[in-house]
């Protein structure tokens, strides 16, 4: 038997994954255990992938896949043989998942048909909306995972709602939030403001969603939009590479107010994002952060897998033609964060117990 039998493999695969690890392999080091990290290489150049490494403390990985991009079908299928092959190697005790990016998807069906345990962190989110890849690759985790553990409470009334057994749901908070609330204190724009010449009062852009970004028309109407918000407030865009095509052609570099620079590092970014007057975007994190940081945050989508962060914290729903209004009525309230149980800055240590309650490793 290999020696590793008795540990237990981490994947983590893209950017959102990196901030949800970091605090559950530190915490597991701090219990004696050794996991072994596998970064499958999904997200690979330096600002998306090594420098969150770096910035999060994560320690380098055991095993580099280096899968890169492309369809979902190509890149599914890339991660499903090159993780075949190494949980094959390792023979782990159980395998941990984050999230709903694809590497988590490939890692889950090359796990059960092992027949190897397999843990999802951040578990029964759901959109309802079966259009976005994330929703597929969430069900399809959640359906064949043995433990989900999940950051907030409508997330075991959904996996209730599909005959999921209570015993395998442990709410365990946040580890996203662990990440940022270790950081929290030591957040500060003035360097890459400075750098980029942004005054004091501006706003974050983030836009990657295929709904938002594939389609000329839609991306125009986001683009004009964030023309009118520029004019009370300007918009700084750390523009992902997904969308640099579309939404260039949308005018997206026309506009005066909206300065667009290359994708930041955690820090920077959360920077960025903690000395805001307001968000705009289409991801499912970013509606977690400015939660506690009590910045108002728009999502361009018609739904969203965290409500919580609607019903408790600063975040809004809005179609394109919504934005310059919802942006104005932002800006002109007070905001604070928002408290939501468990998201206290130990969630990784509620991990790392349960892991090494239930597989021992």
């Amino acid at each position: 038997m290999s020696a590793t039998r008795s540990r237990l493999i981490h994947i983590v695969g893209a950017r959102p994954n990196f901030m949800k690890a970091a605090p559950v392999v530190a915490a597991a080091q701090a219990l004696g255990s050794d996991p072994v990290l596998v970064h499958t290489g999904q997200h690979y150049d330096r600002q998306l992938s090594e420098v969150f490494f770096e910035q999060l403390g994560l320690p380098e990985p055991d095993i580099n896949l280096g899968v890169g991009s492309g369809s979902h079908a190509t890149q599914t299928a890339a991660l499903l043989t090159a993780l075949e092959a190494t949980m094959l190697d390792l023979q782990p005790k159980a395998v941990v998942v984050y999230g709903d990016v694809n590497s988590t998807l490939a890692a889950v069906l090359v796990a059960s048909k092992l027949l190897i345990p397999l843990a999802h962190v951040e578990a029964g989110l759901r959109s309802f909306d079966r259009t976005m890849p994330e929703e597929v690759n969430r069900v399809v985790t959640d359906a064949l995972a043995d433990l989900l553990l999940i950051t907030s409470p409508e997330a075991a009334d959904h996996l209730a709602a599909e005959g999921v057994a209570a015993e395998r749901i442990r709410a365990v908070g946040n580890p996203m939030i662990d990440t940022l609330l270790r950081f929290r204190d030591r957040l500060d724009s003035t360097p890459i403001r400075t750098q980029h010449n942004i005054g004091d009062r501006f706003g974050v852009v983030t836009l990657h969603r295929p709904a938002n970004v594939d389609h000329p028309d839609r991306a125009r109407a986001i683009v004009d939009a964030m023309a009118v918000v520029a004019a009370e407030l300007p918009l700084v865009i750390p523009l992902h590479p997904r969308g640099r095509a579309v939404l260039g052609a949308a005018g997206l570099f026309d506009h005066p107010g909206l300065l667009v620079i290359d994708p930041l590092g955690y820090t920077d970014f959360m920077s960025l994002v903690a000395d805001s007057s307001l968000v705009l975007t289409d991801s499912g994190g970013i509606q977690e952060e400015t939660s506690i940081l009590g910045v108002p945050c728009l999502t361009v989508r018609p739904n969203t897998e965290r409500p919580i962060t609607v019903t408790m914290g600063t975040n809004r729903l809005v179609e394109p033609e919504d934005i310059a209004v919802a942006a104005h009525d932002a800006l002109a309230r007070a905001w604070v964060p928002a408290e939501i149980p468990l998201w206290d800055g130990h969630a990784g240590v509620r991990i790392a117990e349960i892991l090494a309650e239930r597989y021992g490793a």
